[in-house]
């Protein structure tokens, strides 16, 4: 339930809500965002209403029941809606987010460790072209890996470019290429779709996604699974941030001599147009 929806559906059945289903919606209109986190009888002592006053009220804006609607609520959060915050009693928001970021990064060792990385890495070193694609949240990871994967070897792009869609991008890609799908949620429908036409041209792809998006459209060479939950309202991307280093780290390794000598020709080439501090 996000914070519109609710406000929204209270909006709309105000005029119809007794004194005491008021008290209650005052008090669900301060916790809209937290919802998840009380029950029934939390939200009764907190509004002075009765039990049966919350099950009513919930019916009012369309639910079968509170459970129904607590349910709802964790369902958005699992879909990287913005909702809550971080739980009270957090040490501060600097210590809660290093402490649920070790957490994740626990959990991508672990992830990582029971993939075949190393088939990953020599599919990223060894393809003809490497396009990564990603949408919203995910394209700063997509640009990034770019980025990084760029300084270890040639000819890796990124898409969508501003404006811009990806069928040109994909169009003339084929087995000796690497499609790099970045896919966190909250995903566009553009996911399954580019999944899907790369299976029909025989492109092969790695995914790079989280916990919640379940199996992929169509048949991935690899995913990557990297959890992006946060302790609060919003996801955090300091293991997907990680994952990228040890895949640019590993294809830099992998290309040997190659690679070595494309660092030093990109560091030549920053010098000679000045593009850098010295």
């Amino acid at each position: 339930m996000s914070e519109p929806g609710v406000r929204g559906r209270i909006e709309a059945v105000w005029s119809d809500l007794t004194p005491s289903e008021r008290q209650v919606a005052e008090v669900v209109l301060e916790r809209a965002d937290d919802l998840a986190g009380f029950s029934g009888a939390e939200l009764a002592e907190l509004s002075g209403a009765s039990k049966a006053t919350v099950s009513r009220f919930f019916r009012r804006l369309g639910f079968t029941s509170y459970a129904e609607a607590r349910v709802d609520a964790r369902s958005l959060r699992a879909r990287g809606v913005p909702t809550g915050g971080l739980p009270d009693g957090s040490p501060g928001p600097v210590a809660a987010h290093v402490a649920h970021d070790v957490k994740n990064l626990t959990r991508t060792a672990e992830n990582l460790s029971a993939t075949d990385l190393d088939g990953v890495v020599t599919t990223l070193a060894a393809a003809r072209r490497v396009l990564v694609l990603g949408w919203r949240n995910s394209y700063p990871v997509a640009l990034h890996l770019r980025e990084q994967l760029l300084q270890a070897r040639p000819d890796v792009s990124v898409a969508p470019l501003p404006g811009q869609t990806v069928a040109e991008e994909v169009a003339g890609l084929d087995a000796r290429d690497l499609l790099v799908v970045v896919g966190f949620r909250r995903r566009t429908p553009a996911v399954p779709a580019v999944l899907e036409l790369a299976a029909e041209l025989g492109v092969p792809c790695v995914l790079l996604t989280d916990p919640a998006a379940g199996p992929p459209a169509a048949p991935v060479a690899h995913r990557l699974v990297v959890p992006v939950d946060g302790p609060g309202a919003f996801d955090s991307y300091a293991a997907v941030m990680t994952t990228v280093a040890v895949l640019a780290e590993g294809v830099l390794a992998r290309r040997g001599g190659a690679g070595r000598h494309r660092v030093g020709e990109v560091a030549k080439a920053h010098d000679a147009l000045a593009e850098l501090e010295s």
